[in-house]
C-alpha cells in the first residue's frame, strides 16, 4: 500500500479502531485512530473537547490529523462524522482508499453499551441511544455510501471483518465514471 492511506469510515461502534489494528498488523502498516491522535494533541479526551470548545473546534482538530496522515502508507480510522464535513470525502479518495465499516443501528447500540465516552451518545437511555444512531445513521449514510469499498460487519468479528476488508482492497479499484456510465 506505499504511498496510499487506507481510512475506515463508519459509525461509532463500527468497528473502525479494533479492524483497523488488525488491519494494520496484516499489512504490515502503522495504524492511526484519529480520536487518540486528536486527545494526544490537545492533551484532554475527546469527550472533553467536545464540551469545552463545542463540536466545530473538534472537527477543526480531525481536519488537523487527516492532514498530517493524508497520503502516508497508513491505516486510518476515523471519527464517525469525519467524512461528513465539506471537502473531507475529496481529501480522502485523492490521498487513498475509503472503507465503510456498515453495521445496523441495533449493533452499534450493542458496541457502544452505555456510551459514556460518546460526546453524541452520553446522559441517554438504550432506547434513546439506539434512536440517535438511527437518525446519524440516516444523516451519515450519503457521505458513507461514497466510499470504495463497503463491508457489512454486523456478523462479522474483528478478524472475519478485517480479511473482508483486505480481501476487497486487493481487487483493482473502480472506475467511478464507469459505474455511472459516464467517461469514455
Amino acid at each position: 500500500m506505499p504511498g496510499s492511506t487506507i481510512w475506515l469510515v463508519g459509525m461509532m461502534g463500527a468497528g473502525k479502531s479494533s479492524v483497523g489494528r488488525s488491519l494494520a498488523a496484516r499489512l504490515g502498516a502503522a495504524f492511526v485512530d484519529t480520536d487518540s491522535w486528536i486527545e494526544a494533541e490537545a492533551g484532554r479526551p475527546v469527550r472533553e473537547i467536545f464540551a469545552r470548545e463545542g463540536e466545530a473546534a473538534f472537527r477543526r482538530r480531525e481536519r488537523a490529523a487527516i492532514e498530517a496522515q493524508a497520503g502516508r502508507p497508513v491505516v486510518v480510522a476515523l471519527g464517525g462524522g469525519a467524512i461528513c464535513e465539506p471537502g473531507v470525502a475529496e481529501r480522502l479518495r485523492a490521498t487513498g482508499r475509503v472503507v465503510y465499516l456498515r453495521a445496523s443501528p441495533e449493533a452499534l447500540g450493542r458496541r457502544v453499551g452505555e456510551g459514556h465516552s460518546r460526546p453524541l451518545l452520553a446522559g441517554l437511555d438504550t432506547a434513546e441511544r439506539t434512536e440517535r444512531l438511527r437518525q446519524l445513521l440516516r444523516e451519515r449514510e450519503i457521505h458513507y455510501g461514497r466510499a470504495d469499498v463497503v463491508i457489512d460487519t454486523d456478523d462479522l468479528d474483528v478478524e472475519a471483518t478485517g480479511l473482508a476488508v483486505a480481501a476487497a482492497l486487493d481487487a483493482p479499484r473502480a472506475d467511478p465514471h464507469a459505474a455511472r456510465g459516464e467517461g469514455a
